[in-house]
C-alpha cells in the first residue's frame, strides 16, 4: 500500500538541491499541500518544472518569494510577476519552452526515450544550442527527454494502491509529470477503498504513483475570477 499518513511524511527525502515536477496550470490543479510543506521546510536550490510556476503570488509563487528556486523550466510566464521579477534580476534562471515540447519531453522521460526531434522551435530562440537534424527537406531540433527526481500531483480520487482520478481540466500536467519521475507523491482529496474507482474511470495506473496522501481540505483559488452577466 501506498498511503501515508501526513504530508510531512510524503514529503520525505526532499532535500536542498531537488528537481520536483510540479502540476497545475496556474492555480488549477495545485497539490497545495505538497507546495506548502516545500515551502515550510525551506528546502532551497531546487529546479522546478510546471506549467507557470503559479500566479498572483500563491502556490509555486511562494517558492519564489521565498527564494527557494534556483532555475525554473516552464512553458508559460504570464502574469506571475514574482517570476517576472527574478528572471529579470537573473536571480532566477528560467528556461521557457514550448508547451507541446515540455509535455512530450517529459512524456519521453517516462517512456524511457532518451530525445526525439521536432520541428518546433526551428528558427526562434528555442533552437539555441541544440543539435538540429534534416528529415525530408526539414529542420528538426534535437530535444532531450526531463526525468525529475520528484513529482507532486493533485487528484480528485485515489486509492491505496495509487490509481488516481483527476477533476477535468486539474488533470493537466499530472500523468506525464508522475511517469517521467523517481518519485511520484499524489495530494488526493479524497481516498477511496481499493475497487472502488472503476477501471475505466482510471486516468493514471498506480504503477506511476509511489506514495499517495490524503488532504480534504484546499484554498482552490481563482485566478480571475469573471463577473457574470446579469
Amino acid at each position: 500500500m501506498k498511503v501515508v499518513k501526513s504530508v510531512e511524511e510524503a514529503a520525505h527525502g526532499i532535500e536542498d538541491g531537488a528537481f520536483i515536477a510540479v502540476s497545475g496550470f496556474g492555480l488549477c490543479g495545485n497539490p497545495e499541500s505538497l507546495i506548502s510543506i516545500v515551502a515550510d521546510r525551506g528546502i532551497r536550490n531546487l529546479t522546478l518544472i510546471s506549467n507557470n510556476s503559479g500566479n498572483l503570488g500563491k502556490g509555486l509563487a511562494t517558492w519564489l518569494k521565498a527564494g527557494l528556486i534556483r532555475k525554473v523550466i516552464c512553458s508559460y510566464i504570464g502574469n506571475n510577476m514574482d517570476l517576472h521579477s527574478q528572471m529579470a534580476n537573473k536571480s532566477v534562471e528560467v528556461e521557457v519552452i514550448p508547451q507541446g515540447t515540455m509535455v512530450e519531453r517529459l512524456r519521453s522521460g517516462g517512456a524511457g526515450i532518451a530525445g526525439f526531434y521536432t520541428r518546433t522551435g526551428v528558427g526562434t530562440v528555442v533552437e539555441e544550442g541544440k543539435e538540429t537534424k534534416v528529415f525530408d527537406g526539414e529542420t528538426y531540433l534535437l530535444e532531450r527527454a526531463i526525468k525529475p527526481d520528484f513529482a507532486f500531483v493533485r487528484a480528485r480520487k485515489a486509492d491505496a494502491y495509487g490509481n488516481l482520478r483527476f477533476w477535468r481540466t486539474a488533470q493537466n500536467f499530472g500523468p506525464v509529470m508522475a511517469m517521467a519521475s523517481k518519485v511520484a507523491i499524489a495530494e488526493c482529496d479524497e481516498l477511496v477503498e481499493v475497487g472502488a474507482l472503476d477501471p475505466d474511470d482510471v486516468h493514471l495506473p498506480g504503477i506511476f504513483i509511489q506514495r499517495v496522501v490524503e488532504v480534504t481540505s484546499h484554498e482552490d483559488p481563482f485566478e480571475y475570477l469573471m463577473e457574470q452577466p446579469a
